[in-house]
């Protein structure tokens, strides 16, 4: 009895620490490769995991700072793959519009690394590549605790000695749609 009645204080507790005005939310989404880059060219988008955290209020204006992980797969042939890791930190700015109660849209700058794993018959080390993150995106709340969005991700690459210096080597566009979770 004590244990059932020391879970429904923590449940209690927690479900009243992360309430409507929550500043911490999970995103599940769907990376899509677009453009005119070697990502979009070659990479089918397999998951992209994200998590915000709200730290200010600056009505009308959140400021926060969030962290996705993605994962892109390439199948040149049957016994040459890559698999490319992403990693993006950012900060952002949301926007909550009186007159759109529902509908957010924001802005983020960060970094993006690049982790980009090969795997054949024979092993090769793994390649990375990093670069600026330009980030804009809307979300719509289903509810007080569901929203759906699309964000749209602008990487500048860094130059690489080995790598052409073109936009088709440095820009990657990722188009993300997906749901996610207040807290």
């Amino acid at each position: 009895m004590k244990k059932l009645l020391l879970l429904a204080f923590v449940l209690t507790f927690i479900s009243k620490t992360f309430s409507q005005d929550s500043k911490v939310s999970f995103e599940l989404n769907y990376p899509i490769p677009v453009g005119d880059n070697f990502i979009e060219n070659g990479y089918n988008g397999i998951i992209d995991l994200g998590v915000d955290y709200k730290f200010a209020n600056l009505n009308p204006v959140n400021i926060g700072v969030s962290l996705n992980g993605g994962l892109l797969k390439n199948n040149v042939g049957d016994d040459f793959k890559i698999t490319s890791y992403t990693l993006q930190p950012r900060i952002f700015g949301e926007l909550n519009l009186e007159s759109l109660p529902k509908i957010h849209p924001s802005i983020g700058i960060g970094y993006t690394v690049m982790i980009f794993d090969v795997s054949r018959p024979l092993d090769v080390d793994a390649d990375n590549q990093n670069g600026f993150n330009l980030n804009f995106g809307v979300s719509y709340d289903i509810n007080n605790r569901f929203f759906t969005q699309i964000q749209y991700d602008f990487i500048k690459l860094g130059k690489e000695d080995d790598i052409p210096n073109t936009s088709f080597n440095r820009n990657v566009n990722i188009l993300k749609v997906g749901l996610g979770y207040k807290l």
